[in-house]
């Protein structure tokens, strides 16, 4: 488990993490969302020590990263792909972290035949794609067997092969018991990934709920409706808290009623239907909507 208690970094007159408190549970997946220049990753590296807190604290399994005996045995990170010493090859760079905590090489070998660098092991990194480079700090995250693993954009510059490993490896380890923190800016990735979503915007948190709730509390449910009579349903639905939308001389995107509701009118009526189809927005609408006002470097619209 993963504590931030009043989390507070500033630099300058600048703050980047403001006051922000949540729990990682173990056992499940969680998401960690937000703009650029949010505060994610100055957290993430908090979280391990990296940043010193301006106020407030975190706690991994009840103790500071800072004090754990044997970090790489406890968490397994993954914050910057590049930070490998580029003349060695992925083998040796691998072998040389394990040597600090009396790791077998067995166990070296292990990763990489998870993480899928058999045929690159030899190679030094320096070489390596985006892609392989990823996959090699995945591994290094893995190296340890922790029970604690905190992965920023581990998706990045992955084909679609190792996007997929990665959404079932993580998901795995959720399954296991094990505290499972992942940032990315993919949302449809991240929509079948996480069980639980946090979100910062300019410092602050701005939600901590499981996902298929933010969801519902920052989209609305629209009803796709097929008819040949939809000018008669439409005006047996219509209200004043009801949006309806004629998409095709047929069909209806109707807001503001539920699915069964909008069936039962359509029989009393004897209106025949030909499709009746709910759907909830997606979490990209969810955190665009959540985050709109917390994006610090925003791009203008193409007209």
């Amino acid at each position: 488990m993963i504590t931030a208690e009043s989390l507070t970094k500033r630099f300058g007159d600048k703050t980047a993490v403001d006051d922000v408190s949540f729990t990682v549970a173990a056992g499940r997946v969680t998401g960690f969302l937000g703009p650029n220049g949010a505060g994610k990753s100055t957290t993430m590296r908090m979280i391990v020590g990296l940043d010193r807190p301006t106020a407030g604290r975190t706690t991994i399994n009840g103790s500071d990263y800072r004090k754990l005996r044997a970090p790489l045995t406890e968490v397994g990170v993954l914050l910057d792909a590049k930070a490998v010493h580029t003349g060695r090859s992925a083998r040796n760079h691998l072998r040389s972290m394990a040597a600090t905590h009396g790791i077998p090489r067995s166990r070296v070998d292990e990763v990489i035949g998870l993480t899928g660098l058999e045929s690159v092991a030899g190679k030094r990194a320096g070489t390596f794609s985006l892609g392989m480079g990823q996959r090699l700090g995945i591994a290094a995250a893995l190296l340890g067997d922790p029970h604690t693993v905190i992965l920023d954009e581990p998706v990045n510059g992955l084909d679609p092969e190792g996007v997929r490993w990665v959404r079932q490896f993580v998901r795995r380890m959720a399954a296991e018991g094990r505290t499972v923190l992942l940032s990315s800016h993919l949302m449809s990735e991240m929509a079948q990934t996480a069980d639980h979503v946090i979100v910062l915007g300019r410092g602050k948190l701005l939600a901590d709920a499981p996902l298929p709730d933010l969801v519902r509390a920052w989209t609305t449910q629209t009803v796709r409706v097929r008819s040949p009579r939809v000018v008669e349903l439409a005006a047996a639905i219509a209200g004043p808290a009801v949006e309806i939308v004629t998409t095709s001389p047929e069909t209806l995107d109707i807001v503001g009623v539920p699915a069964a509701r909008i069936g039962d009118l359509a029989a009393e009526r004897g209106i025949p239907i030909h499709e009746l189809t709910p759907s909830t927005g997606s979490l990209e609408e969810a955190y665009l909507a959540l985050t709109g006002e917390s994006v610090e470097y925003r791009t203008k619209e193409i007209s």
